[in-house]
């Protein structure tokens, strides 16, 4: 087992555990009655089916089990995605983020296909053997998977269609599993995929591209869920930028620390739109209301924002010195990234979270609050941010690094000054948004900008297109297809009228004859067989004469 598939299997569990508990009062149904309310047994176990199969998924050795859990993750996240399936467009959001994976999937395929190829083997100990074309099929193949299910530019916008799911959905797939499974592949076999030349820049500008492009939607989204979801896909770019820039053990320890984070958010959130019966970020401003769910959820807001001496800001500052291994202009633009974090997280905490109106107020406490278990759950997960903050403590950096066997870089001043400079700066920016965003109106641009600047409408009309396609495909196929099918067996059951009405008299009239036949053959047989001798011998004088001319004959010729 590598160090990868350690901390996966460990970390894994460990957030998934408080949000199943989460899931069981938050999702509960109510009982006619007045009773106690109805545990969401079916929400329950398809969360820990999906926790089992993320499981299977990090401790394969082999692309064929690699591949097994790979599908399972996949249809258990379609199914929580589609749990509430009679709400109108969750079942059209869930297979949208379905076709959308599944695309990036078949990338996982042609890698297995290249390995076999190559090694004559799927297992991972051999992909060493690769080299030549089918290094590079194989290295195409699981980059197109990893950014498919990692949500990196242009497969992103399928992050908000998954946000149709409850908020325990959401938290596990973007904190340890559905997305995760991107990253991990690309921890796991970085070895295999560094060996060719052209992962390393492609990698980092996918990276870059995402960090980016999912900060500004982040910034400009106004809906909860979405948010932290722009923020998972740009957070997952950082985790590629470290791996390409030749640091994997940078990214996996900055998955470490997202998880609880995200997890923690998402979590809140969903307490938040309990109380207000809204993701819109401008009805919540529940601080006053809820100051322990607040405190909670800014802890993990600003570990988020990059804010030191949190965990989250530990492992964003290792990605900005491993850009700037690669260049130093690399680090600046890593750095704006995380300046964009600090942006969206305070944006999030502030307008979820900061001083609301009385009249707010007064209607939040009209709508049933949440239980104590959902806020013990997110109680442990903002502690296992904070537990986490102990990587600035001198030394646990470096044995952290000797424990997982992975390289950290060293911390350039000049680089840490610039990304606290610009974590603060977006902190600023932040604070002075929320005070410009009194409603929840938006122009069209800003609402197509935050909604991944256009990208979901151009996949919408490219997804019809495949649909029209598909639809004359299956025209043809009862047409021209099912034609022939159905003809051969109109004029098979025209045989059987046939052999039913004249068919039966012909054979019957056929085998009569031929019994007749046999009869007499065996009458005129039955003739040589008098039993006296001289007729037997008179036979075989007979034939041996015969056999006499027919060699005669043969002799003469």
């Amino acid at each position: 087992m590598t160090s990868a598939s350690a901390v996966f299997a460990i970390v894994v569990p460990l957030i998934a555990a408080p949000i199943i508990v989460y899931s069981a009062y938050h999702e509960a149904s109510p009982v006619s009655g007045g009773g106690a309310a109805r545990p969401p047994v079916g929400l329950v176990a398809l969360l820990t089916a999906f926790v089992g199969a993320m499981e299977l998924l990090v401790l394969a050795e082999d692309f064929v089990t690699l591949l097994i859990a790979w599908e399972l993750v996949g249809a258990c996240s379609w199914a929580l995605i589609a749990h509430e399936w009679q709400k109108a467009g969750n079942l059209r959001d869930a297979t949208w983020a379905f076709l959308v994976t599944r695309f990036g999937d078949l990338g996982l395929y042609i890698a297995a296909a290249a390995a076999f190829a190559g090694t004559g083997s799927f297992a991972f100990a051999d992909l060493a053997q690769l080299d030549g074309w089918r290094l590079d099929v194989f290295v195409a193949g699981a980059v197109l998977a990893a950014a498919a299910k990692s949500a990196q530019v242009p497969f992103s916008p399928w992050l908000f269609a998954a946000m149709s799911g409850p908020t325990p959905v959401s938290a596990l797939l973007h904190a340890a599993t559905m997305v995760a499974a991107g990253i991990y592949l690309v921890v796991r076999l970085h070895a295999e995929l560094s060996a060719v030349a052209w992962f390393a820049p492609v990698a980092i500008t996918l990276g870059l591209t995402t960090a980016l492009a999912g900060g500004l939607v982040a910034c400009l989204q106004g809906h909860a869920k979405k948010l932290l979801a722009a923020s998972t896909s740009a957070q997952y770019g950082l985790m590629w930028l470290a791996a390409g820039a030749g640091f994997p053990g940078v990214a996996l320890v900055h998955f470490v620390t997202h998880a609880f984070t995200k997890a923690a958010l998402f979590l809140a959130a969903g307490i938040a739109e309990r109380h207000v019966d809204s993701y819109s970020l401008t009805a919540m401003r529940l601080g006053r209301l809820l100051p322990g769910v607040a405190a909670a959820s800014m802890v993990a807001s600003l570990a988020l924002a990059g804010v030191v001496p949190l965990s989250a800001a530990w492992s964003k500052e290792k990605i900005v010195t491993a850009a700037g291994h690669q260049a130093p202009w690399l680090a600046v633009i890593v750095a704006v990234a995380a300046g964009l974090s600090a942006l969206y997280a305070t944006r999030f905490q502030l307008l979820a979270f900061g001083r609301g109106r009385h009249d707010r107020m007064s209607e939040a406490v009209s709508r049933p609050g949440h239980s104590w278990a959902e806020a013990v759950a997110l109680y442990l997960l903002a502690a296992g941010t904070l537990a986490l903050s102990l990587l600035w403590w001198p030394g646990v950096g470096n044995g952290l690094a000797d424990l997982l066997s992975v390289h950290f870089p060293g911390t350039r001043p000049w680089e840490l000054i610039l990304s606290l400079l610009l974590v603060a700066l977006g902190i600023g920016l932040g604070a002075w948004a929320v005070r410009r965003e009194v409603s929840s109106q938006q122009s069209e641009t800003r609402t197509a900008m935050a909604d991944w600047f256009g990208l979901p409408t151009l996949s919408a009309r490219g997804v019809n297109a495949v649909m029209m396609f598909s639809h004359g495909l299956a025209r043809f196929d009862d047409r021209a297809v099912d034609a022939g099918i159905r003809g051969s067996a109109r004029f098979g059951a025209w045989l059987a009228r046939l052999g039913e009405r004249r068919g039966e008299g012909a054979f019957d009239g056929a085998t009569n004859q031929l019994a007749k036949g046999i009869d007499w053959a065996g009458q005129v047989a039955r003739r040589a067989h008098t039993g006296q001798m001289h007729h037997y011998y008179t036979g075989i004088a007979a034939g041996l004469a015969a056999i006499l001319i027919i060699l005669s004959i043969g002799a003469l010729l």
